[in-house]
């Protein structure tokens, strides 16, 4: 649905591009999650998980970089996984205003079984367009997501 925004040709390009955009994000999340590939994680506890599986222990800050989340919604996920013996919280030896967020073997075991299925799930859903277009989608979507706010 294109937008029915009165304004010049570039508001009315980049609204349209936009709508195009979000409508197929939110559209692959929603057949991800009727998926169930997830089983009973949310996609941020996944991020996390996903996050500590390949980069290792890291403090809770720089996991909100990684993922592009707030402190505040960071802290009640980690919470959540903690609650679920998924991850565990170690204070710093040397600076113990620094925490480190871990896996424990649990959430290894869980990252281990629940990965490859949304993997499959994924490269299933990006079947839908070519190996060259995925490369220059990944692209334009790099080139927007790095876009500096002083632009």
């Amino acid at each position: 649905m294109p937008s029915h925004y009165q304004g010049n040709t570039q508001e009315i390009q980049a609204l349209d591009t936009f709508i195009k955009l979000t409508r197929a994000v939110d559209s692959l999340y929603s057949r991800l999650a009727r998926r169930g590939t997830l089983g009973d994680l949310t996609l941020s506890q996944f991020g996390v998980l996903e996050t500590l599986y390949h980069l290792g222990s890291m403090s809770q800050s720089v996991i909100c970089s990684k993922l592009l989340k707030s402190g505040g919604n960071m802290t009640l996920v980690v919470d959540n996984l903690e609650k679920h013996g998924l991850v565990q919280r170690n204070q710093d030896i040397e600076d113990r205003r620094i925490t480190t967020v871990s896996l424990t073997s649990a959430g290894r075991d869980l990252i281990k079984e629940v990965l490859p299925v949304h993997v499959a799930a994924i490269v299933e859903e990006m079947n839908t367009i070519s190996i060259e277009e995925q490369k220059t989608l990944g692209e334009i979507c790099k080139k927007l997501g790095k876009k500096s706010s002083d632009d």
